[in-house]
């Protein structure tokens, strides 16, 4: 059977009409699968028995299940999330003293070959549906009202997979999630992370959603980049500058460039010299984020010498830095570490 959140609200409308209801009945049935995120047709008790046993025998819900909830001792929680069809991914919730943040995936996998990246060592097996990334972002709303008495205040898309390649399901979560028939909640505290697809940014910004944009960059050096994040050669610097750049005209939203720095790969002058000059070309600030270990020797060394010398450098040229340092590392949940380790 389908899945009656695969239809639209001008679907659901046209299918009450074919079983004699009202169009009103399909705005009372969009309001409980995605502003109350609810799972059972049973349960919509603003139907009639009758409505919701015929609604279920053509219709069912496939909700996303925790399998696995692991907790780090810095507050952080993992949830090994199983989907419909049995395979897995890896979402967290990420607490400070003000905020809490949802790390949401949106593939199973990933579509690229990020070399210091757990997740991309992982065949892509498909795209999340449009509900199950819906349903990533409510279960840590329900976990950070239970576990930190607020609800959830930011999402970032930086889980299991590339955004960019689930374009279409990503943009119609992210308009489910800020509808005031939705989850409600603000653009400006949405972050999508993306590994660099010029194209696909230039469409990101046309679309007017008003999240903010996070670059994966960690070398403005060609050669560099090209050597630890092979895809990138179809995608020079250039090309992506120029996205950037349409990206800010179009969204007056300041880009985030991440970056790691390891040792013997990323930390030398000219390196820090390439990436000011990246940096200035477009309203920028650079996150400079702790590498978490996946157990390749090649970039299981931090530069913390070079990481200094980035900060005292990028603040001189007066480029804005800041020294992001991961949480959940512990249970493999910080940046990079998302492989379903737990289904092995």
């Amino acid at each position: 059977m389908k899945d009656i959140r695969t239809l639209s609200l001008e679907e659901l409308k046209a299918h009450f009409l074919t079983l004699g209801e009202k169009p009103f009945r399909a705005k009372q049935v969009y309001d409980w699968l995605w502003s109350k995120n609810l799972h059972s047709i049973e349960d919509m008790t603003n139907l009639s028995k009758e409505l919701r046993q015929a609604l279920a025998k053509e219709f069912i819900i496939n909700p996303i299940e925790v399998d696995l909830l692991q907790k780090s001792s810095d507050g952080t929680i993992k949830n090994g999330v199983k989907l419909h069809d049995g395979l897995l991914v890896e979402s967290v919730l990420i607490p400070t003293l003000t905020r809490t943040t949802a790390c949401v995936s949106s593939q199973v996998g990933c579509s690229l070959n990020c070399e210091f990246c757990a997740t991309a060592k992982l065949k892509r097996m498909r795209n999340l549906e449009v509900a199950e990334i819906v349903d990533q972002v409510a279960l840590i709303d329900r976990q950070s009202r239970l576990y930190h008495q607020r609800p959830l205040t930011n999402i970032v898309f930086m889980g299991m997979g590339e955004p960019m390649m689930n374009y279409k399901n990503v943009v119609e979560a992210i308009r489910k999630i800020t509808a005031p028939q939705g989850l409600g909640m603000s653009p400006r505290r949405i972050t999508v992370s993306t590994s660099g697809i010029p194209k696909m940014i230039k469409m990101l910004a046309d679309e007017e959603l008003r999240v903010k944009l996070a670059l994966s960059l960690h070398s403005a050096v060609e050669e560099t980049r090209n050597d630890i994040m092979p895809f990138t050669q179809k995608f020079p610097l250039t090309d992506l500058m120029e996205a950037l750049q349409y990206w800010y005209e179009k969204t007056g939203s300041v880009i985030t460039f991440e970056y790691c720095v390891w040792k013997g790969i990323n930390d030398t002058d000219k390196d820090i010299k390439a990436l000011i000059r990246y940096a200035r070309q477009v309203p920028s600030k650079v996150n400079l984020i702790q590498y978490n270990p996946i157990g390749e020797g090649k970039f299981d060394h931090r530069s913390i010498e070079a990481e200094q010398r980035y900060v005292s450098e990028l603040t001189k040229a007066g480029v804005t830095v800041m020294v992001r340092r991961s949480r959940g590392g512990d249970i493999d949940a910080a940046c990079g570490q998302l492989a379903n380790k737990a289904a092995e």
